[in-house]
């Protein structure tokens, strides 16, 4: 796995669970989706871009962060925890160059206010098995994984 030199454009998004679903941003306005998981009696996936319209690194981290957050309440509700409400996850997706190639790197931050730090570490690295995005990028790019409790 090849690290990236220079990073070139990165697609940031910020998904909060509600009543109605998951919602993604991105980090300059440009993508609102509406998410939800297959069989859920919620909406469909509702695409609203703003000019400039999304870049596939902010499509990529919010689709990942739709699966991650259904894989992080699944693991809650198998560890029998009750998830704050003001629960997030922010992803972010680098394009970048390392020499002629051309690599992505990410970032992904679980926010889980109130909950120990070792119960939300616990959280986070169990979703991150079983999250298929997670394990589609593993091994396959850097990416580090952040918990905060506060």
């Amino acid at each position: 796995m090849s690290k990236i030199e220079k990073v070139l454009a990165t697609g940031k998004t910020h998904t909060t669970v509600s009543a109605a679903g998951q919602t993604s941003r991105g980090h300059n306005g440009s993508l609102d989706i509406q998410l939800s998981s297959p069989g859920s009696a919620k909406p469909a996936h509702v695409f609203n871009a703003i000019q400039p319209h999304p870049t596939a690194e902010q499509l990529f981290a919010g689709a990942w962060s739709a699966c991650y957050t259904a894989a992080v309440g699944l693991v809650a509700n198998d560890m029998n925890v009750v998830l704050p409400a003001d629960l997030s996850v922010d992803i972010e997706v680098d394009v970048g160059q390392t020499g002629a190639d051309y690599f992505l790197q990410a970032r992904l931050t679980l926010r889980v206010p109130g909950l120990t730090h070792d119960i939300a570490t616990t959280l986070a690295h169990t979703a991150d098995q079983i999250c298929p995005y997670s394990k589609a990028t593993r091994g396959n790019i850097e990416v580090a994984l952040n918990v905060l409790t506060a």
